[in-house]
């Protein structure tokens, strides 16, 4: 049989999506979720935490000079500067400026008894909220840290140009003529001279000036980080005119007569020649200055000798020194003396022996100072000759001459006489 078709079913009708409805559906609803979701994502952008970076601070800073060194000593060298990692937010480093920063040695960490150059650690610091130091570079510099000295020295003067035309510089003097010099001994030990240094003006007046002494070196070059006690000295420079001084050799008075025996060998003075300053007529008369009279009686050793220098002429007067030195320098003459009638002795004779001479006395002349040979006696010239190991018999012997100390045998007549051993 043939199939029948069954009947065909109507498809199912699609159905209609709208979108409209879907979007407008409860909408006061969803606004308020998507305001909620948006609100949550704001505060969790601005409550989540700035991320941190490390950047170079842009300046260098300088290393500071610490306060709080260790009494008696102080630190020497060149501190420098450092450049300084910092590290921070973006907004707090932006925030930083050059007076935030600060960088100072770590003396904890140093050898105070190494007076050698080290290497002392640097810590910087930032005041800046937010912001540390991730580092310091160089991170350290090297110092030395040395022991404080002093020395007592002289200030001495120095001009700083000449002083006006038609005038010289009379003797300065320096009130106090010592002060007392401190600082790190390599610096204290470096000192070659100490100058108080002032410059004339255009006036004809005395320079009085109040000033620093300033220490320098063996090539004049100034020493710095020394203290001077006290830190001012007063100088004083007459100013002179030259037209009204003139300068002539010093000679001294030398009165008396030295020891007998003995003469003057040198006279020596200073200064040798003074500045005199007068009237123009009285300086033309002039042309030395003598010292006060120096009395050498009896004289019989070098002396020293300090005088006053005599004014030349009235109205006169010396431009610096007052007195001076003089020394006077003696030596013994030297003379012979004659000793015709000296007995010869004879020395190691045996015992039992006697000896006999031909001649029986020589003659000597001793030589040496004056004083010496005028206090010898006959006793204190002995002339000798050796028998020591002789027997009796008939001998020709040298004469051997001693004189005192300090003098000699110049001559001996004769020089060998006959010896005659006999026995008792």
């Amino acid at each position: 049989m043939a199939r029948v078709p069954a009947p065909a079913r109507p498809l199912p009708q699609r159905r209609r999506v709208d979108l409209r409805r879907i979007a407008t559906a409860d909408f006061p609803l969803k606004l308020t979720a998507v305001l909620i979701a948006l609100i949550f994502w704001v505060v969790s952008i601005v409550s989540a935490p700035a991320s941190e970076v490390v950047k170079d601070y842009s300046g260098r800073v300088a290393v500071e000079r610490p306060d709080a060194v260790p009494a008696g000593y102080v630190l020497q060298g060149q501190l420098g500067d450092v450049s300084v990692r910092l590290k921070g937010t973006e907004a707090a480093l932006a925030n930083v400026v050059a007076s935030d920063l600060h960088a100072k040695l770590n003396l904890d960490a140093a050898d105070i008894h190494n007076a050698d150059p080290q290497d002392v650690p640097v810590n910087a610091l930032v005041a800046t909220a937010g912001v540390q130091v991730e580092s310091v570079a160089p991170a350290t510099v090297t110092v030395r840290i040395e022991p404080i000295t002093s020395r007592d020295l002289a200030v001495q003067a120095r001009f700083a140009n000449n002083p006006p035309t038609g005038t010289f510089a009379g003797d300065p003097a320096i009130t106090p003529g010592q002060v007392r010099v401190s600082g790190a001994a390599s610096q204290v030990a470096r000192i070659a001279a100490l100058y108080a240094t002032v410059g004339f003006g255009d006036a004809v007046t005395d320079l009085v000036q109040s000033v620093q002494p300033r220490a320098v070196d063996a090539s004049g070059a100034t020493i710095d980080g020394l203290t001077v006690d006290p830190a001012v000295v007063q100088l004083t420079v007459p100013v002179l005119p030259t037209a009204t001084t003139r300068t002539v050799p010093v000679v001294p008075a030398v009165r008396g007569a030295v020891a007998t025996g003995y003469w003057i060998t040198r006279v020596t003075i200073d200064p040798s020649v003074v500045t005199v300053r007068g009237e123009g007529a009285a300086l033309s008369t002039i042309d030395q200055v003598a010292t006060a009279p120096i009395d050498v009686s009896g004289l019989g050793a070098d002396k020293t000798f300090q005088v006053a220098l005599l004014l030349p002429a009235e109205g006169t007067s010396l431009v610096k020194a007052a007195q001076a030195t003089v020394t006077v320098s003696v030596a013994p003459l030297t003379g012979s003396r004659a000793f015709p009638l000296t007995a010869v002795q004879a020395s190691g004779l045996g015992s039992g022996f006697v000896a006999e001479f031909d001649p029986p006395t020589i003659s000597v002349v001793i030589a040496g100072p004056v004083p010496a040979l005028s206090g010898i006696t006959a006793g204190q010239v002995v002339a000798t000759v050796d028998a020591a190991g002789k027997g009796p018999g008939t001998y020709p012997v040298d004469v051997v001459v001693r004189a005192p100390a300090g003098t000699t045998a110049q001559s001996v007549q004769p020089t060998r006489v006959t010896l005659t051993i006999r026995t008792r």
